[in-house]
């Protein structure tokens, strides 16, 4: 069962883009970057869609089970899970996806064509204000310019982008983590960084990336390159 899937194109206009084109990380070549910095991609927003009886023997377990877990996790709000066994398809309330690729679609199938892969968690705080607290919008930039890099070589650049808040711990508990991170003795470190997350948060920090393989499944693609 896929998921829904709607497809465009664009341009994408970064300002680390711009800033590797005049320290020449990223030479122009007026098909997958522009001379502006511009560089063209392929979007496709991607919503998930559950076939309940596959999900379940990924699982390893009854539908029922699947069921009567997913009911109690969402706080009775889908009764028809219980109520409508006839019902197989199921739309989670997880957040969706969206996947942007640079150069030609059509290669990622191919085994023998370079592949590079960004698999991003979305982080509003740094990817869209720069907030100094996190990382994230770094790690996606320069992989943004290494998916361009390898379009440039003929093969294809992907960036897979969850719109799962920090791996779905959602903003508050975020920032009750940057702050524990902050007031501890010592102050922030790398060494009890996921140690403030199951403290505050009482799960590990973790990204999970099961349904990855959903989302790579529908572009066919080959093993990967650059990971």
């Amino acid at each position: 069962m896929r998921p829904t899937i709607a497809v465009t194109k664009a341009h994408i206009d970064l300002p680390e883009c711009r800033e590797a084109v005049r320290m020449g990380r990223l030479v122009p070549d007026g098909n997958v970057l522009m001379s502006t910095g511009q560089s063209v991609v392929s979007k496709a927003a991607i919503e998930p869609v559950w076939y309940l009886p596959e999900v379940a023997r990924r699982f390893g377990c009854t539908e029922r089970k699947l069921r009567e877990s997913v009911f109690r996790m969402t706080n009775g709000m889908y009764p028809e899970l219980i109520t409508r066994p006839d019902i197989k398809i199921f739309l989670p309330p997880i957040g969706g996806l969206t996947v942007y690729i640079w150069g030609d679609v059509d290669t990622i199938p191919d085994e023998d064509i370079e592949l590079t892969i960004r698999v991003h968690d979305e982080c509003n705080g740094s990817d869209v204000f720069g907030s100094d607290i996190c990382t994230c919008r770094p790690y996606l930039t320069h992989a943004i310019e290494e998916c361009i890099k390898t379009a440039q070589r003929g093969g294809a650049g992907v960036v897979i982008y969850f719109r799962k808040e920090g791996r779905s711990l959602g903003e508050v508990t975020k920032y009750l983590v940057y702050n524990t991170r902050k007031r501890q003795e010592g102050g922030d470190s790398a060494e009890n960084y996921f140690n403030c997350t199951e403290q505050v948060a009482g799960v590990q920090d973790v990204s999970r990336l099961g349904s990855l393989r959903d989302s790579l499944h529908d572009f066919t693609p080959p093993p990967l390159y650059h990971f």
